[in-house]
């Protein structure tokens, strides 16, 4: 069982991430063909564009916090010790941890009230909730990722290793 916990814990926003780009391109290809051969496009092409993108938007937010690849200012990391680099990693994680609870917590209202109201989409008629329940799957998955976070962090502060710092896009 660990061996796919590893496996899903590895790579389960890349393939959500995978699908939800294959989808979004797909059907805006599929819709600029329409509109330039046919001259006609559907209301419904545009909502799973659209729906497709907020989704990639907020499981692609959880990835950044897995790998540490969000955006952040690190210039003073160059200049301190493993202890203060670990320590400033940790209180940042700490405060991004406040603010996904706290934007979960109030996103689970708006989905909420989608539900009991029966809200659809304009075009595809089905129920809004699932797509406004990306920000509380988004942040559930930010949440997630941030206390696997700040597990590691401790633990690399416990041992003296040197903290996680993620990829560099540039150096």
């Amino acid at each position: 069982m660990s061996g796919l916990y590893e496996k899903i814990d590895r790579n389960a926003e890349r393939w959500a991430l995978l699908v939800f780009y294959v989808m979004l391109v797909a059907t805006m290809f599929i819709e600029v063909l329409r509109r330039e051969l046919l001259s006609y496009s559907s209301i419904w092409g545009e909502e799973i564009v659209r729906y497709s993108f907020i989704y990639l938007a907020w499981i692609g937010c959880a990835a950044a916090v897995k790998e540490r690849g969000h955006i952040r200012i690190d210039v003073i990391l160059q200049y301190v010790g493993r202890r203060v680099k670990a320590l400033l990693y940790i209180f940042g994680d700490l405060v991004m941890l406040g603010v996904a609870l706290i934007a979960l917590y109030y996103s689970f209202e708006t989905a909420g009230v989608a539900y009991k109201f029966g809200n659809v989409t304009h075009g595809l008629r089905i129920g809004q909730v699932w797509f406004l329940a990306a920000v509380p799957i988004g942040f559930t998955l930010v949440t997630f990722r941030l206390i696997q976070s700040l597990i590691r962090d401790f633990k690399d502060l416990r041992d003296g290793r040197p903290v996680y710092e993620g990829d560099k896009l540039f150096d």
